[in-house]
This record gives C-alpha cells, sequence and structure tokens, in this order.
C-alpha cells in the first residue's frame, strides 16, 4: 500500500508537492483552506487573515523561462515576466496537465499536525482538519509536506515611530494595500524600500499629489532589462557567471557591480545610496524607481524620526506636512500555529531546518516545510527540486545525515548570512540560488554533470554552463526525468522571442544564440579589467 502524505497549501509549492508525491508512488491528499489554487498568486479584493495578499498590479520579478516547473514550461507566447493573473493562469494549466486537483481538498483548514504515539517506529502523523461545514476530522498520514508560505503575518512596527498615535491619516501594511486609487491626490509616506515598497511608492506616484519613500538603509535598484534588452536573471544566474564571482575577491566585485549599478544612474545623486554592499543583500528589482524619481514626483526620504499629527519628521532633519496615509512595507513574519511548538528553536517561532527543509529534531524524517527561504532566483523550480527531494525521503529512496551533522550544517549556514542579516531568524532564511539548488538536486541524484554533458552532448553543455540555470537542467538525468529536457534548453531563447515578435523584420536569426551565450560572462571579464585599470 502507498504511503500516504498530507500537503498543507494548494498554492504553488503545493501542486507541485502533489506531483512530486505521485512521481514517488505515493498517496498526495491537500489540503487548502480557500476555494481555489493558486495561493499567494489569487488576487483577491480584501485581504484575509493569515493568508497570503497581493496588490492589484504585481508583475514577477523572474522571468518565465527562469521561474516555470522542471518539466512544464510556460506556454511560449506568454511574456517574459508575467503579471499575478497569467502566473495563476500557468499554474492552473500545470495543475490541469498533471491531473492534481482530484487530490485537493478544498475549504479544509489544517488544525493540528501532532507525532503519532508510535512515531520513533512508524514516523505517522495525526492530523487534525476542519472543513467548510464546520466537521472536525482526524487522519492518520505517514507524511507531512507543509506549503503554507510564510508572507502571511505582516509586520508593523509602530511603537517605533513616537507619535504615531496623533497622526490623523491612514496607516495600513502593504498586505492590505490593493491598488492607488484610495490615494488620488494625496500625500502620502511609504516605510521601506523592498520590491513591494519599490513598486507601490511607483505606482502611488501617478496619481498622488506627492509620494514619499522613506528608508533607513537604502538600496541597489536595478531593472528586469539588461544587455541587449535580455531578461535580468537569465543573463545574471548563470553558472559560467558564479564561477567567475567565486574566482574574485569579494570586494573587488562589489567595487566592479556597484560601478556597473551606478553607470545607470548615481544611487548617491538619487538618494538610494544603501549603507550595505551590493552582495551583502538583495536588491530592489525595479523598471521605474529612478524615473519617477527624476521626474520629481517620488522623492525619497531618511527613515522617518517622529510623527506631529500629520507632520512627519525625518532623521535627516526634513520635514513634510499635511501627510494624508502611510504605508508600510516592513515585511513580514511567518508562523505555522498547526505544527508541534517543539519544532520551533526560540521564542520568536525560528523553525530550526536542514537545508532551510528538514528539522533535524525529528527522530523520523518524515515532515518537510517548503518554501521557507529566500533566494536572489526563482522560488518556484527551488521548492520543486525541495518537494521532488522530500518526497524521496519519505518515501524512503533517500536518507538524512545524523541530527548533530545537520545541526552543524544549520549553524555553518547561519553564521556565514550574520554579517549581512543581523537577525538569526532572518539569516537563516538566506540562501546562494544555484548553489542552493545544485546542493538539493545532488541529493536528488539530477544535478547536471557539466563536464560530461560537454563531451557527449556540447550543444546542451555549452547552453548549461555559460547561459541561463534554467529548471530543465535538472530533468536531463537522473530520478524524474523528462524526455522533452533537452529540448526545452535548446530552445527557451526561442520562447524568450516569441511574445516579442509582432513584426515580421525582428526575429532572431538562426544559431544567433550561440553568438551571445558566452558573451556576458566575457563582458564580466572586461569590465573587471576596466574598473582595475581606470582605478
Amino acid at each position: 500500500m502507498a504511503k500516504r502524505v498530507a500537503v498543507i497549501g494548494a498554492g504553488s509549492s503545493g501542486l507541485t508537492s502533489i506531483k512530486c508525491c505521485l512521481d514517488e508512488g505515493l498517496e498526495p491528499v491537500c489540503f487548502e483552506s480557500s476555494d481555489d489554487i493558486g495561493g499567494l498568486w489569487k488576487f483577491k479584493e480584501q485581504p484575509e487573515a493569515d493568508r497570503c495578499s497581493i496588490y492589484r498590479s504585481v508583475i514577477v520579478n523572474t522571468s518565465k523561462e527562469m521561474m516555470c516547473y522542471s518539466d512544464f514550461p510556460m506556454p511560449d507566447h506568454f511574456p517574459n515576466y508575467v503579471n499575478n493573473s497569467t502566473l495563476l493562469q500557468y499554474i492552473r494549466l500545470y495543475a490541469g496537465h498533471f491531473n492534481l486537483l482530484k487530490h485537493i481538498h478544498f475549504q479544509t483548514t489544517v488544525r493540528s499536525v501532532r507525532q503519532r504515539p508510535d512515531f520513533s517506529n512508524s514516523g505517522q502523523w495525526e492530523v487534525v482538519t476542519v472543513d467548510r461545514d464546520g466537521r472536525e476530522e482526524t487522519h492518520v498520514f505517514d507524511g507531512v509536506l507543509v506549503c503554507a508560505g510564510f508572507y502571511t503575518q505582516p509586520i508593523k512596527p509602530l511603537s517605533d515611530f513616537p507619535g504615531i498615535d496623533t497622526f490623523p491619516g491612514t496607516i495600513i501594511h502593504s498586505w492590505e494595500y490593493k491598488d492607488s486609487d484610495p490615494y488620488l491626490g494625496k500625500r502620502v509616506v511609504v516605510i521601506g524600500i523592498g520590491n513591494s515598497g519599490g513598486d507601490i511608492a511607483v505606482e502611488l506616484s501617478r496619481v498622488c499629489e506627492k509620494t514619499f519613500l522613506s528608508t533607513r538603509k537604502g538600496a541597489w535598484v536595478i531593472g528586469r532589462v539588461v544587455d541587449r534588452g535580455l531578461p535580468l536573471d537569465m543573463m545574471m544566474m548563470t553558472r559560467a557567471r558564479d564561477l567567475f564571482y567565486w574566482l574574485l575577491p569579494r570586494a573587488l566585485l562589489n567595487l566592479i557591480l556597484e560601478r556597473i549599478l551606478n553607470q545607470r544612474f548615481d544611487h548617491k545623486l538619487y538618494g538610494l545610496q544603501p549603507v550595505h554592499r551590493i552582495l551583502d543583500q538583495h536588491v530592489v528589482i525595479n523598471d521605474d524607481l529612478p524615473g519617477r524619481i527624476l521626474l520629481g514626483d517620488l522623492a525619497m526620504k531618511s527613515n522617518v524620526q517622529k510623527f506631529q499629527g500629520s507632520t512627519v519628521f525625518f532623521d535627516d532633519g526634513t520635514v513634510e506636512e499635511k501627510i494624508d496615509a502611510m504605508i508600510l512595507c516592513t515585511g513580514y513574519d511567518y508562523k505555522f500555529p498547526f505544527l508541534p511548538t517543539s519544532l520551533s528553536s526560540g521564542s520568536d517561532g525560528d523553525l530550526k531546518l536542514y537545508r532551510r527543509i528538514f528539522p533535524p529534531s525529528l527522530e523520523r524524517p518524515t515532515l518537510a516545510i517548503l518554501g521557507l527561504f529566500q533566494t536572489k532566483g526563482a522560488i518556484m523550480p527551488a521548492v520543486e527540486l525541495q518537494a521532488r527531494w522530500a518526497s524521496r525521503v519519505i518515501a524512503g529512496l533517500n536518507h538524512l545525515p545524523p541530527a548533530e551533522k545537520m545541526n552543524k550544517s544549520i549553524e555553518k549556514d547561519v553564521q556565514a548570512n550574520l554579517k549581512s542579516y543581523p537577525s538569526p531568524k532572518l539569516a537563516a532564511l538566506q540562501v546562494d540560488h544555484i548553489p542552493y539548488i545544485d546542493s538539493i538536486a545532488k541529493e536528488v541524484g539530477v544535478r547536471p554533470n557539466i563536464a560530461w554533458l560537454l563531451l557527449k552532448d556540447p550543444a546542451v553543455g555549452l547552453r548549461v554552463f555559460f547561459g541561463p540555470c534554467s529548471p530543465y537542467q535538472f530533468r536531463l538525468n537522473g530520478p524524474g526525468h523528462w524526455s522533452g529536457a533537452r529540448q526545452a534548453i535548446l530552445t527557451q531563447w526561442d520562447r524568450v522571442a516569441k511574445p516579442m515578435k509582432t513584426r515580421n523584420k525582428n526575429s532572431i536569426p538562426p544559431f544567433a544564440e550561440l553568438v551571445f551565450l558566452p558573451f556576458f560572462f566575457f563582458s564580466n571579464i572586461v569590465l573587471a579589467m576596466d574598473f582595475i585599470y581606470t582605478k
């Protein structure tokens, strides 16, 4: 009899977890508290407690070729950067293609997940659910995959702003923001310069009398389009570039990359200059922020010092009056109240996870938490690899190292990130994209062998090394091999060009990709040498 696995959540992570379970001969049963699939990417007019929430105009920061599932490319006519509704359409196509919906129990909430008395022998879990009619039911599962998301608990640091209780305007978190309509003609302060803060400030600047973007630390900002008008991540996330970065001293590399960004626009001049180096934290991806600052519709401000009625005082001594609203883009926390408290390693609810997946404290590795990490690359294919590994571990096909070794690995990863992220909880979430997905792929047995590929199939090998580290690479061989992976790699640039071929004259000549495959890699060397000699 197949092992039964509870999958909690039917968003992009939950759906690929269902498929991975099926691929390994497991029987997945998915519980979704809403009435539809899509999770984060399903827009709703009103935010719902303990659920992810997005604004109407959300556009992804990773391109379609880099963020798709490894055995299901996005349709070639889809734009390279899709909005939330188009991504939801893709997720529906994926669920339909692999017949996943029949495994989902909608409007069913998981109340608790607890180890059974014989857990040390069976590894089984007792899962209590409540359906739409309020009926409670207890299930027994051989494994649990938690795919509930972690953009669910907005952080509202109101106590950081003296006098906030005197402010007569509206105060919301970006979790509650939906569109700019309520702010027409108003003066608004946006606090926080992550991707959401940048997006919302830019959107508001088109309709507000004045928009102010307040930041404590500043940010490095880059657009979605880079050299030759190609997608940022397809040019940046390559194995050749990763190797080049690894060979250079980090201090020199920071100087080179910062110079490249400052050649587009001077971050200091625009009030964006951060206190951290470019490689130390995530960059902000925004195409329009510099332009809105240049037009004067958006003004950068330092950290808010205090409120005095509708007047806002900033740390640099400047003052802005008649402020109508404040929008907090101050991040999120996470919590999984249905999990045993014994899995949390501290009072802040931090979850200690081996490779950001497995709690090392469990006697049997039959529970995995997926998607609880932050990376500079695409989330969906990384979570898919997590699910492939976790499903194989639950099926007994892969094994984890001893708890002591897992704990040492966790501590090493946290310590490496503490310099850039002083909070241990936040530091633990950070992963280096290509090394991380390669490490998971190695566990599954699907990491591409570059040397072997260059010898046996150089057309693919060259693309795998010099080209974008696209998800199809992890279906070339090993468990879960997909016969279409090779062709998907060979045609990935065709799918980039397809939505832009709206005139007959702008088609890409055959084999043009081979001309510029190593272009960006060698351009880095040129930039590095240019920097060295001009300094």
